[in-house]
């Protein structure tokens, strides 16, 4: 019998469980816990059944290609869960692939906690009463997103943000210039995403706004922290012919972001994180145009962005589908790094947002899971 069924889809969905099992594992160091995960829960003695990356698939194009694997491995790691009947089931991010499982193992008795809300503050609200059915009790990670739920009558609790606690509240860009062996300004970071599918479509898009920053500023150099080594694959490859002083990271994505002057970031959890190092950014995001439609039409904020949504304004500027040009990308990081004040401006509002959200989630985790871990 395992004590804790997790699921948690992606890069993103890994690093945040891998703080839960951390967190866990202070009370529970004999903690059995498996299901999918990816290698930075593998690390915390995490089982993986299947590997993270298989629920790396975002849009409404993407989804409906992998759909028969996607089931499948629902279909799979149902029958493991309702076999072993873990003490509880955490599902981690992936709503759309955990809340239908969740659904029927709370159906079967098996408690459910889901950790991270799907933003249905920016999108899709209606998905409120199905996670009323899938889930026995919600861990939020922002401080706005509790009223929701109680108001909806589900358990709900917040926890902070895992990465506000472990990321310093004054970063060090000296010491992560020397660790990248950087010497010269402005450093510019590269983040394209996690998914291979954002990094096929970010990672030209960012290299050619590169090459227009280099024009203004010769002695600019480039960093860009892939999530695996097909995402380096894919970024060399989309580098072939361009002369750009370009470092590709294996991973490290925390020393590029705490080393830079500006970042050009793929909406998502990086774009927090590039908050939380108080750095100015300029964010994008290209999807396909049927799925770029599809979801226009759903969107209930004008931001995208985790540090404009938490704002509720335009701190950084966004550049989605058509204005995701390289030309857009350049002027927008040029902008910043010509605009001292307004740098600073940007980085009072990280800092505050920073505290906000440093909540000592690990132990605010630790308390909500633990009833549950001991049948309470």
């Amino acid at each position: 019998m395992i004590d804790l069924g997790v699921i948690a889809g992606e890069a993103s969905g890994d690093l945040l469980g891998a703080h839960f099992i951390d967190a866990l594992k202070h009370d529970h160091p004999r903690l059995h816990a498996a299901g999918i995960a990816g290698p930075r829960m593998i690390e915390t003695g995490v089982e993986a059944i299947y590997p993270s990356d298989k629920l790396a698939v975002n849009g409404y194009v993407e989804v409906l290609r992998h759909l028969p694997e996607l089931l499948w491995i629902r279909s799979r790691i149902a029958r493991y869960f309702l076999r072993e009947r873990p003490r509880v089931f955490v599902g981690i991010d992936a709503p759309d692939f955990n809340f239908t499982l969740e659904a029927r193992l709370k159906q079967a008795g098996i408690p459910t906690v889901h950790f991270v809300s799907p933003s249905i503050w920016a999108w899709r609200p209606e998905r409120i009463h199905r996670i009323g059915q899938a889930v026995s009790h919600m861990l939020v990670v922002f401080p706005f997103e509790e009223a929701i739920y109680r108001d909806a009558g589900i358990p709900v609790t917040y926890v902070g943000h895992p990465l506000a606690d472990v990321i310093p509240l004054e970063p060090d860009p000296a010491a992560a210039r020397l660790a990248l062996g950087l010497a010269a300004d402005p450093v510019i970071a590269l983040l394209p995403g996690s998914r291979l599918s954002e990094v096929a479509r970010h990672a030209r898009l960012m290299l050619d706004a590169a090459m227009r920053i280099r024009r203004r500023h010769p002695d600019a150099q480039f960093v860009l922290p892939a999530a695996s080594a097909a995402a380096a694959g894919l970024v060399r490859q989309a580098a072939q012919g361009l002369d750009l002083p370009l470092q590709i990271l294996d991973g490290r994505s925390h020393t590029a972001l705490a080393a830079c002057d500006v970042a050009l970031v793929a909406s998502g959890t990086a774009t927090l994180e590039a908050a939380l190092f108080k750095k100015p950014m300029v964010i994008t995001y290209r999807v396909p145009a049927l799925t770029a439609t599809l979801m226009r039409k759903k969107a209930l904020l004008p931001w995208i962005g985790l540090p404009n949504i938490l704002a509720r304004d335009f701190v950084v500027p966004e550049r989605v589908q058509e204005a995701a040009t390289p030309e857009n990308l350049a002027n927008d990081a040029l902008a910043w790094l010509d605009d001292v004040p307004r740098q600073l401006a940007a980085i009072e509002t990280f800092r505050a947002m920073h505290v906000s959200l440093r909540q000592n989630a690990s132990v605010r985790i630790a308390e909500a899971v633990q009833p549950y871990l001991e049948g309470a």
